[in-house]
């Protein structure tokens, strides 16, 4: 069983930064062993890739619409996935999940490789 917990979600302002956390609290095997990746989904639309970091946290993958503005990064002592997010637009406002891919070499963008997924943290940004 793998237990993932979000948290830095929050009502922000367009421009202003949030940096996301994704703890794992717990997992059947060792936390290097997981690709974990970061998803959002926003009222009325489907679900969406943002983010994601291999297991040894040198490959790394991003959505087209946030290059440049958003950065992954993990810290495996800690079990943390950080999603560092600058330059906020209110069409980023979603519910934002991470997610642990069980294969943990190649970061995925596609939802379904994910094995585990957290309970979410909400994003709101306002104009």
């Amino acid at each position: 069983q793998v237990q993932l917990v979000e948290s830095g979600g929050g009502p922000v302002q367009t421009g202003d930064s949030l940096k996301l956390s994704c703890v794992c609290l717990k997992s059947d095997r060792s936390f290097d062993n997981y690709a974990i990746g970061w998803f959002r989904q926003a009222p009325g639309k489907e679900r969406e890739f943002v983010a994601a970091v291999n297991w040894r946290g040198d490959g790394r993958n991003y959505a087209d619409f946030v290059k440049g503005r958003f950065t992954i990064s993990r810290d495996n002592a800690k079990r943390t996935v950080l999603l560092q997010m600058n330059s906020l637009k209110p069409e980023d406002t979603a519910v934002y999940y991470c997610a642990a891919d069980n294969y943990g070499v190649a970061p995925t963008a596609d939802a379904h490789d994910y094995d585990h997924w957290g309970q979410g943290t909400q994003v709101t940004v306002s104009s």
